[in-house]
């Protein structure tokens, strides 16, 4: 399993730390938008922070300490989950109408309705006489 995690190095040690993990994301198109799916475990809807700067899309995901307090009083056996935080940056396309981006966290998938731009839109041309 190829999982990407960003670093941070720590000056004076030497040593590196996992600071967040990028997201599994798949995206859709239908016929009004875009559909961008985001997989982040562990992460509720309080802990998600979406942002938009100019046409920069950045979905952060913190998750919660309640998981990592009750596993402080625990021995690890065998770890394969990561106490890391989510981030990941989209550089959205022009017809993307930013202004009706919406979202929403279901049991750990974050969804990011991309409204199409009306002037994008397929439409039908009338013909008169």
């Amino acid at each position: 399993m190829n999982t990407q995690v960003k670093t941070e190095r720590h000056h004076g040690t030497g040593l590196e730390e996992p600071k967040y993990m990028v997201p599994k994301v798949d995206i859709f198109e239908t016929g009004d938008e875009y559909l961008l799916q985001a997989d982040m475990p562990g992460v509720g809807k309080d802990g998600i922070q979406i942002s938009l700067d100019s046409n920069e899309l950045t979905i952060v995901g913190h998750r919660t300490a309640s998981r990592e307090k009750a596993a402080a009083s625990c021995t690890y056996l065998h770890r394969e989950s990561a106490p890391v935080n989510f981030r990941r940056a989209f550089v959205l396309d022009p017809i993307i109408d930013t202004n009706r981006i919406t979202a929403e966290m279901d049991q750990g998938v974050l969804t990011v309705h991309l409204p199409k731009a009306e002037k994008v839109k397929p439409r039908l041309i009338p013909v008169t006489d």
